[in-house]
């Protein structure tokens, strides 16, 4: 008897702990919408364009998501937040997804109750300087002032390589991003440091003259940008993972949003799979069978997102570098869908 009562105790237990994570599939279904926690406006990333609507790297993921799960990448909303905020709304349940040019850290991924689902962006923190400070490396702003946003990675990473070089520096950190932003711009710190995909995005979009700026050589630190989800949802978090794996694995096998109705005809079995011809990954998701078709369709794949948004076809013109396919020399490497 005593151990029939442990045994309920734990099944009581188990259930309570199931029904403490919610189902963010069957919400976002039953709601017709995602709700996407993005940055308050970081170009090639996540910023609304003249029209109000949200263009971006992230926001691309926003609306393959919403592609995966509704058949409709225009059925997202948009949740401008900053670093402070960015968790606590993903816990909370104010989000159901953040992609907010997160760095995927160990600390992240186990005690803030998120977990990232890949990523769809490497990086690296660096350094931008107006050219008028005479410096051509990182190591010559010995007593410089720095500026940095506060709940970053940032802050900590400079801090540890300032000490490694014996570099002092006098940092500024302020809350909000374009806080930080308008400081630079207007003098008040000779350095910005962030990602740099960011300093890219600052100098062309932020800055009046951008020509008299530069970016230093220096990486200083492995920056690994990805969207996050809660802790416990496993369902939700498939459909996540497996949209960006889409989006890397349509390109790698050369789907494309104009020839992916054509390519419904392919004979090849990979991509027969992620179309949805044969079926079984949309069940396997609890998920429509054209669920990749959607987001190719709609979306693009990821080659094509990151042209427009960050690369060559864009203002920001980032090499793609380590985000290249790993055929090409990166790291994008989708995980087969079979």
């Amino acid at each position: 008897m005593h151990k029939l009562k442990i045994a309920v105790g734990l099944l009581v237990t188990l259930a309570g702990m199931q029904a403490a994570h919610a189902d963010t599939l069957d919400i976002v279904k039953q709601r017709g919408v995602v709700h996407c926690g993005v940055t308050t406006g970081f170009a090639g990333f996540s910023a609304p364009d003249s029209k109000g609507v949200w263009q971006g790297l992230d926001v691309d993921m926003c609306r393959a998501v919403a592609a995966a799960v509704l058949g409709d990448a225009s059925k997202y909303k948009a949740v401008p937040l900053n670093a402070q905020q960015r968790f606590t709304a993903l816990q909370s349940g104010e989000i159901d997804l953040l992609a907010r040019n997160t760095t995927v850290t160990q600390q992240r991924d186990t005690a803030v109750g998120a977990i990232h689902i890949g990523i769809n962006f490497y990086d690296g923190q660096g350094f931008l300087v107006p050219k008028s400070l005479g410096v051509t490396s990182a190591k010559d702003i010995n007593g410089a002032s720095v500026c940095m946003q506060t709940g970053t990675s940032n802050e900590n990473t400079m801090a540890d390589w300032a000490r490694a070089n014996n570099v002092s520096y006098k940092p500024v950190v302020l809350e909000q991003f374009n806080e930080v932003v308008n400081a630079f711009a207007a003098g008040r710190c000779d350095v910005f440091t962030t990602d740099a995909s960011g300093l890219a995005s600052i100098r062309i979009s932020k800055l009046e003259k951008p020509d008299d700026y530069m970016v230093l050589p220096e990486i200083i630190s492995k920056e690994p940008l990805g969207p996050y989800v809660r802790q416990g949802d496993d369902r939700w978090l498939n459909v996540v993972k497996w949209s960006l794996h889409a989006m890397v694995g349509a390109e790698e096998l050369g789907v494309t949003s104009a020839n992916v109705d054509e390519q419904l005809k392919s004979t090849n079995p990979n991509i027969q799979r992620m179309l949805g011809v044969t079926e079984g990954a949309g069940k396997n998701m609890g998920v429509d069978e054209k669920w990749a078709y959607n987001i190719i369709k709609q979306v693009g794949n990821y080659g094509e997102s990151f042209e427009r948004n960050v690369g060559l076809g864009s203002p920001l013109q980032i090499q793609r570098g380590l985000n290249a396919q790993w055929t090409q020399g990166g790291l994008m490497y989708a995980l087969p869908i079979r």
